[in-house]
């Protein structure tokens, strides 16, 4: 478990590459500068940028396959979390990050730019308004309860789809809280960020919604 900046920063190093590791400085020092104009992260957690926030963003490339040919769709982005850290991390990933909140927006296209992710694009519009595309990876930190969430996503997935969801505490309620057949698509992963949460884990097209 990883229970310190140290141990976070060590996580997330030796995962990426040393360019990437120093993107990830300088995001980081863009998110606690901008989070003074705007909220992006809570103040509680400034000082676990690492733990809270990068190494808990970082973990998710081990529930998805290295074969995955993207894109990854990142629903309710906010600060970027995690679709910018995983962009930076995986740079052969195209990531498609939705964020509706235009200041938000403007934001994340400048720290994409100056950053250099040529793999990483926002949409800026709520996810209802986006065109359908297939995607090979789903995840969403804190974008809407299970269900609604696949209510609103269903029409982006395929068969062959991986979903990574950060749910903490809630993740194995608001599973057993779905039918059965989409109960089964998931499981609980342990986070190796906090004994607290947990990602819930899927594969596959949710039998929910309709494609446009």
């Amino acid at each position: 478990m990883i229970d310190s900046e140290d141990a976070a920063r060590a996580y997330v190093a030796e995962r990426c590459s040393p360019e990437a590791l120093a993107k990830m400085e300088r995001f980081g020092e863009a998110l606690l500068a901008e989070s003074k104009n705007q909220n992006l992260i809570a103040r509680s957690t400034v000082e676990t940028l690492w733990q809270r926030h990068f190494a808990d963003s970082a973990q998710l490339l081990d529930c998805v396959p290295r074969e995955t040919p993207g894109p990854w769709l990142d629903l309710g982005t906010g600060a970027g979390l995690p679709g910018v850290v995983t962009a930076i991390m995986r740079p052969d990933l195209p990531h498609f990050l939705v964020e509706s909140r235009k200041r938000r927006v403007e934001w994340l296209e400048s720290i994409i730019a100056s950053l250099g992710l040529n793999n990483c694009r926002v949409l800026g519009a709520r996810l209802q308004a986006i065109d359908t595309f297939d995607a090979s990876v789903i995840s969403a930190r804190a974008f809407a309860p299970l269900g609604e969430l696949l209510r609103l996503s269903a029409r982006f997935s395929t068969a062959d789809t991986t979903w990574v969801l950060p749910k903490g505490r809630s993740a194995a309620q608001e599973r057993d809280e779905l039918d059965s057949p989409l109960r089964s698509m998931f499981h609980v992963k342990q986070s190796v960020t906090s004994r607290d949460a947990a990602i819930l884990v899927g594969a596959g097209r949710p039998k929910v919604g309709s494609r446009r």
